[in-house]
């Protein structure tokens, strides 16, 4: 397979191109001809604005029959969690059974999507079998190998960041770390199975959600006790093998959907994750604990205020809105009576009132009452004491989420995490 793509003999195609699959596809082109599959025709057109109709040797396409120009598939798929916070795998399965309409003998597909172990075994490779009437092993290969992009970090980036890769049996694994060292220039880091590859995916982020809940709940304790948060962690990462991990929000498309993931395999097979569990119950508190801080530091039931939530992406500089705990802050907000307005300056206005029926305002329209400002953007960290008045009356509050104006706010009520 490998001499194939680099011999330009056939073409490897990536479905899904969403954060990680776009990235992946761009630096795949510079080494194959690759095919870059989503169903959405209209982020087809802005990728072709962006990028060009063709970016090195990638062709950007919603047609799905052009996936019979490739052999190696790789699916960057969102796996997110339905409304009982359940797996839904509905565009895994839906990516898996379009990649199994154009499955040849010979070809190799590897999925990046985030699952439980066993998905990969146990859900796609039954659809590609009998989408396709091949057999896994005897006409095709399959591997897994779990995404870790992280949107706007240019210190890890897809090529510089050691690479899980796993597949069926062990020449399938030579052919798909031999592919994926075309691409990415840190380690390779081959698992014996695909279980143990998709497990390890699952292992990185049940940790940090938990030590981030573990964050949020020592938050709570020391607030109540009158002891500053970020002092405590300044102070406790001067012992060298304290992880510095920081309260906060959440959101986001690991951290609150991941672990989900794994306790509901869990619970099919009768185990118990009390920890695992109480971490995202901790995460998902975290909203309206926020919103009652809020409230309480005002010193007053809301009713009657104004207010404004700077920031409705999950983490600074991106665009992406998923699972954002702002708009439940705003429902909390207006249910105890305040007029809520709420902006962004990376989020497109038309996907947040899509996504959460909130529609951000164009220009601010002060004075405010409570002023949250909820991420980190370039845009805000600049911004002062003077600022924060001019857009304010009276008695104001300004909730500093991420402790961005620590010892800076001197004309306004302050508090934050």
């Amino acid at each position: 397979m490998y001499d194939r793509l680099t011999g330009r003999e056939t073409s490897l195609a990536v479905i899904g191109l969403g954060y990680v699959g776009v990235p992946v596809a761009l630096r795949f082109a510079r080494c194959f001809d690759v095919v870059g599959y989503d169903m959405d025709a209209r982020r087809i057109e802005k990728l072709r604005e962006k990028y060009g109709a063709g970016c090195g040797s990638i062709r950007f396409t919603s047609l799905e029959e052009e996936l019979s120009r490739a052999a190696f598939y790789i699916v960057t798929v969102l796996t997110p969690v339905d409304e009982r916070k359940n797996p839904d795998l509905t565009c895994l399965v839906e990516a898996t059974r379009t990649v199994a309409r154009y499955l040849k003998r010979g070809d190799y597909v590897v999925y990046e999507s985030t699952v439980y172990p066993g998905c990969t075994e146990e859900v796609c490779v039954p659809l590609l079998e009998k989408g396709s009437g091949l057999k896994l092993g005897a006409d095709f290969k399959v591997g897994y190998s779990p995404e870790r992009i992280n949107p706007n970090d240019s210190e890890h980036t897809f090529s510089n960041t050691a690479k899980i890769v796993s597949a069926n049996d062990g020449q399938a694994l030579d052919e798909v770390a031999r592919v994926y060292a075309e691409v990415v220039a840190a380690d390779l880091c081959r698992a014996s199975g695909i279980r143990v590859a998709e497990a390890a995916k699952m292992t990185e982020n049940v940790q940090r959600s938990v030590n981030i809940a573990l964050m949020n709940e020592l938050q709570r304790l020391f607030s109540r006790m009158g002891i500053d948060m970020g002092e405590v962690i300044d102070m406790a990462s001067s012992k060298w093998n304290f992880v510095k991990y920081r309260p906060g929000l959440g959101g986001g498309h690991c951290i609150p959907v991941d672990p989900l993931y794994l306790v509901s395999a869990a619970s099919k097979l009768g185990v118990e994750m009390p920890v695992t569990s109480s971490g995202c119950a901790v995460n998902d508190g975290m909203a309206a604990y926020v919103v009652r801080s809020l409230l309480g530091a005002m010193g007053s039931d809301g009713r009657g205020a104004r207010a404004l939530l700077m920031g409705v992406t999950y983490k600074e500089n991106i665009d992406d809105i998923r699972n954002s705990r702002i708009a439940e802050m705003v429902g909390l907000l207006e249910r105890e009576g305040m007029s809520v307005d709420v902006t962004d300056p990376h989020a497109d206005p038309d996907k947040v009132y899509a996504m959460y029926g909130i529609r951000p305002v164009p220009a601010l329209r002060p004075p405010y009452d409570l002023i949250v400002v909820a991420v980190a953007h370039d845009e805000y960290r600049g911004l002062d004491d003077a600022y924060f008045r001019s857009i304010s009356r009276g008695a104001a509050l300004l909730g500093d989420i991420r402790g961005l104006y620590k010892g800076r706010i001197k004309s306004l009520g302050y508090w934050s995490l």
